[in-house]
């Protein structure tokens, strides 16, 4: 695409001040911010009420970032997985969870990762490219469009680490929260990270709303550095502390992720550190048995076990949910996506 501007992925007043330069009136451009962002149109010659000299423009002077869905599946509770294909072929994964009233996007923010997590697949790819933020909305737009579901809630949980792609990340997150396009708010939006301190602590000082979900898996420095390797560079107490920041900003409780994995993290005395880590923070713990992946060594806690490491936090006043794993059938669970047609 070369270095043409791409439409889907700047806001109204950058596609205004780009229709200026082309002698055109401000107000079209927020036409076309509507076409684009509200009616998930990504063809210039569907957007009639633009005169055609615009559209031609469109299409010759700037480009509007494809997603192409190869294909979908269909899990057994609702879930339903898409694999989209990028511009330059590169491919990625998103997951659609429905609701009693709503439903949510799981979108991914990179092609692969670079953090290798040891209970994720997506790592097992290594790192690509990062997503331009065109390709983060688009994928609202394309499966709300198939789909015909109102998205109300996004959360940044598919492939990639949303903090190594920040500037991209938060550019769409204001994208989608414009009331010209989605207007889906910032408290309806969740960023999950692996731990990047200084990403949290600029995610702070943005000023953002946004839930912010920490990848925890472990209560104490050495087990968590061979789950999640970025703590062995931002051990708990940095990061705790930068939560805590978070915090103090946003005034938003954070959410910290919690696998439990068979033998590897789900003792008794694993539950009292984590209740002692985070009793008095103020957070809320998300309880998962481990989703299994190809290759993976890793098994899911027995259910005994589970109830009695969750009962653990409960006696110990700390907020817990356990959570219940959607979509393992078609592998579109937490950790399981990998978009297995991905050509090197």
């Amino acid at each position: 695409m070369g270095k043409k501007p791409e439409l889907r992925g700047m806001t109204r007043e950058e596609i205004s001040l780009l229709l200026e330069s082309w002698g055109e009136a401000r107000f079209r451009g927020d036409q076309i911010f509507q076409w684009i962002q509200s009616r998930c149109q990504d063809n210039p010659e569907n957007m009639h009420n633009l005169p055609l000299k615009i559209r031609r423009k469109m299409s010759e002077e700037a480009f509007i970032a494809p997603l192409k869905i190869l294909r979908d599946w269909q899990g057994e509770d609702g879930t339903q997985k898409f694999l989209l294909e990028l511009f330059d072929g590169k491919r990625i994964e998103s997951v659609l969870l429905k609701h009693s009233d709503h439903y949510t996007l799981c979108i991914s923010s990179q092609v692969g990762c670079s953090f290798n997590c040891k209970f994720c697949a997506t790592g097992k790819m290594g790192f690509k490219r990062n997503l331009l933020p065109g390709e983060i909305t688009g994928q609202v737009h394309v499966i709300s469009r198939l789909t015909g579901n109102t998205i109300r809630n996004v959360v940044f949980m598919g492939m990639g680490e949303p903090l190594d792609n920040f500037d991209p990340v938060v550019k769409s997150i204001f994208l989608l929260g414009d009331k010209k396009g989605q207007n889906i708010g910032q408290r309806r939006i969740t960023i999950s990270t692996c731990g990047l301190v200084p990403e949290i602590n600029k995610l702070a000082a943005l000023e953002l709303q946004c839930v912010l979900a920490i990848s925890l898996h472990a209560p104490s420095d050495d087990l968590r550095s061979k789950l999640v390797p970025i703590n062995r560079k931002y051990p708990l107490e940095e990061l705790l502390k930068s939560c805590l920041n978070y915090f103090t900003v946003s005034g938003r409780r954070i959410s910290f992720e919690y696998a439990l994995i068979d033998g590897i993290n789900d003792s008794p005395l694993q539950a009292q550190q984590l209740a002692a880590l985070l009793g008095k923070f103020p957070a809320h713990i998300n309880i998962l048995p481990v989703n299994p992946i190809r290759g993976g060594k890793y098994k899911r806690t027995h259910e005994e076990k589970i109830r009695r490491f969750v009962g653990i936090l409960e006696a110990n006043s700390v907020p817990v949910t356990l959570r219940k794993s959607r979509g393992q059938d078609i592998e579109a669970a937490c950790g399981q996506l990998y978009p297995l047609e991905e050509e090197d």
